[in-house]
């Protein structure tokens, strides 16, 4: 076995690459389900975007906060909420991980640090910049980091959040996820500023921008600047420019996209090939050991799925419960 040259032990890396297959597969086989009309509600795939969720959450631990968008299900997998527990909630079942009230836009685990998806653009930023600030009083090095996409980076919220969290030096991270497009606009015509550090170094934050679909360019940009945090060198904000595979929600036409632009990013922009082509070049890691892991998350996909659809649906009676809390 040749030296590893990667920043991550061989464990790690089989780990970080299930994590991803894992997203994946769950949103694949989600497109083929809500296309035949088993899931209710809305849903918003996070397929091609895998290497930048999975690449941030290597760093945080359970105690670490983050404050996800309506395209969530990728960031709930990469920071370790139940797979099942997941599926259940977006079939709307008891033993999901609201219990069925939220769905697929409001998935949440707090005891994993992962504060909610939000069918509200930009609304998770005030969220992590809250959590920060506990975390800071805390001292004990943890860290928040709030998810934005293209649209959501135009919000008054998330441009709230950049000046509040440089003006109390909050230990938190803020990550654009730039796809290319807010719903159905380019970033081009939506966006005045060049790229999003720009908007960081607006509010006196540092910023940096990486590919999104490299899971080693992640790691190391994201790795520094939230070991910057921890150490009470205050906000920054990461860019990853990145793709998405699948429409802004499910039944989306994209009349937008250009001829052949889905094919030619599955053909090219893969995270999963790139990151299964460097460790395997490297030696570090056999094709037969990751087409072991596809399989075993094919199998957990399936399971989640079959115990998704025959949990019971919430009563009349579970209305009124989780909605008050007493102290």
């Amino acid at each position: 076995m040749a030296a590893n040259p990667f920043p991550l032990d061989k464990e790690q890396l089989l780990q970080a690459y299930r994590k991803m297959r894992t997203i994946r597969e769950f949103e694949e086989r989600l497109h083929v389900d809500f296309g035949r009309g088993d899931i209710p509600g809305f849903v918003h795939l996070y397929a091609g975007e895998e290497a930048a969720g999975v690449g941030i959450m290597s760093h945080l631990g359970d105690g670490d906060r983050i404050a996800s968008t309506h395209r969530g299900h990728g960031h709930c997998i990469a920071k370790g909420v139940d797979v099942v527990a997941m599926m259940k909630e977006i079939y709307g079942r008891k033993g999901g991980a609201c219990n069925g009230k939220g769905g697929s836009m409001h998935i949440a685990d707090l005891d994993k640090g992962m504060m909610g998806a939000n069918g509200i653009l930009g609304a998770g930023a005030p969220l992590a910049c809250g959590a920060a600030l506990a975390a800071k009083f805390r001292g004990k090095g943890e860290v928040a980091v709030s998810f934005v996409g293209d649209g959501a980076s135009n919000q008054g919220t998330f441009l709230e959040s950049l000046n509040l969290a440089a003006v109390w030096s909050l230990p938190v991270i803020f990550v654009v996820e730039n796809n290319g497009y807010a719903e159905s606009t380019s970033r081009e015509y939506g966006v005045a500023v060049d790229s999003y550090v720009d908007r960081a170094a607006g509010f006196g934050l540092p910023g940096v921008t990486v590919d999104g679909t490299d899971f080693f360019g992640v790691h190391e940009a994201a790795g520094e600047i939230i070991e910057r945090a921890r150490k009470g060198g205050g906000p920054s904000l990461l860019e990853c420019k990145m793709v998405r595979f699948f429409g802004h929600f499910e039944g989306d036409a994209q009349t937008y996209r250009g001829t052949g632009e889905l094919e030619q990013i599955r053909s090219e922009q893969d995270c999963l090939k790139k990151f299964a082509s460097q460790v395997t070049s490297a030696s570090v890691i056999s094709a037969a050991e990751l087409q072991a892991i596809d399989h075993e998350v094919l199998d957990l996909i399936e399971r989640a799925v079959t115990e998704a659809k025959a949990a019971p649906l919430p009563t009349a009676a579970d209305l009124t419960t989780d909605v008050y809390v007493s102290y």
